[in-house]
């Protein structure tokens, strides 16, 4: 694959200044200027990196929250994850979180993607965590997250994405990443 540093396309950024600030967020103007000359403000959001994992059971199954998001007012699986906190790592965060909102562990765990979901206006790195062997060592401390958690089988992922059930990008990403690993994508 061959990268090209052309930056004769590059946008420069010849400032910006903070219109919202809060422990969740960052709201910037960028003032930028396209490659043609054309300059002009843009809104840039600023959000902590986020951690998610993909926990896999020894029969070929995810752990998947059935969460209902109010900013969509819409119901979905979703899996176990949450934002980085100023100085853990982001693996840490998604064994965290994991732990935190199913009470699992896994026996194996790998990163598998690092991504910006939203890349033009939104500043936010997701990191995609695969987890296989899962053993319960707790129950569950963060409980009002989700309506319930199951065990849903990877064969049945393909049809609940193209439902609408799985929609999160966090999800979306590490359940194809596992599909395509494992030979399950289908057209």
């Amino acid at each position: 694959m061959v990268i090209d540093d052309d930056t004769s396309s590059a946008w420069v950024v010849h400032g910006e200044r903070i219109i919202y600030d809060n422990e969740w967020m960052r709201v910037f103007l960028a003032d930028v200027e396209l490659p043609d000359g054309e300059r002009f403000e843009h809104h840039v959001i600023k959000l902590r990196t986020a951690a998610m994992v993909v926990l896999i059971d020894d029969q070929e199954r995810v752990l998947m929250m059935w969460r209902h998001r109010f900013v969509s007012d819409r119901w979905g699986w979703e899996i176990p994850g949450g934002l980085v906190e100023p100085g853990e790592d982001p693996e840490e965060t998604a064994l965290r979180e994991l732990l935190e909102e199913t009470g699992y562990r896994p026996a194996t765990f790998r990163r598998v993607a690092r991504f910006q979901p939203m890349v033009g206006m939104v500043d936010s790195w997701h990191e995609v965590f695969v987890g296989e062997g899962a053993t319960q060592v707790a129950e569950p401390t963060e409980t009002s997250e989700m309506a319930r958690m199951e065990w849903v089988p990877l064969a049945d992922v393909p049809d609940l994405i193209a439902k609408g059930l799985i929609w999160s990008s966090g999800g979306l990403v590490g359940l194809l990443h596992v599909l395509a690993f494992r030979g399950g994508v289908r057209p």
